[in-house]
């Protein structure tokens, strides 16, 4: 009985990928490859807090509404309209974390896109003897519906987040030389 196991478990196995049908997900998969590039993050100067707060006025100095800061994260969108019926929304998220004495700045950017959808609108009116008669009207109901929406893979984008991000770090000052005290005179007497 136990030999006919691992021909069951195989036969399971090819069964569930034949029925998968995933394609798009096995592709989306295979394209995540946690490799060690750093598009996402970057090492800086400071600590997360001020890290962050640098994050915040870099969002801030390029029209983007804040939804949440603090020391550890920040978030922030800014809408655009390419076209009459399409609507854009950008948000990113940063996280700021400890290393050593520095701070590790995370970012990744979300693109939203939404189109304008119209229905048309009908009302009821009631009769008495033959119920309910729906009639339309020439107006519509517009609303915004969610097309798309993927995480932002350029690089030229994050190099420049992090470029601006550089510029609203605080600035550490020099070490001042401490001045070396003055050498001992030694009265040898001869005067």
């Amino acid at each position: 009985m136990r030999p006919c196991l691992p021909f069951l478990a195989a036969l399971t196995t090819l069964t569930l990928s034949a029925c998968g049908g995933g394609r798009a997900a096995d592709s989306m998969l295979l394209r995540e490859s946690f490799d060690s590039g750093d598009m996402y993050s970057r090492t800086v100067d400071g600590s997360p807090g001020e890290a962050c707060e640098a994050a915040r006025r870099t969002l801030l100095s390029q029209g983007y509404a804040i939804a949440r800061a603090d020391n550890t994260a920040v978030e922030g969108s800014k809408n655009f309209q390419p076209r009459d019926d399409d609507h854009e929304q950008l948000v990113l998220r940063i996280s700021c974390a400890p290393r050593a004495d520095q701070a590790l700045v995370f970012v990744s950017a979300v693109q939203d896109r939404y189109a304008l959808k119209k229905s048309p609108t009908s009302a009821s009116v009631g009769v008495g003897a033959l119920g309910s008669v729906s009639l339309p009207f020439g107006s519509n109901d517009d609303s915004l519906v969610k097309v798309a929406s993927s995480t932002v893979q350029d690089g030229d984008f994050y190099g420049r987040f992090f470029q601006r991000l550089q510029q609203y770090l605080p600035v550490s000052a020099p070490a001042a030389a401490t001045p070396s005290p003055p050498a001992d005179t030694v009265d040898d007497g001869l005067r």
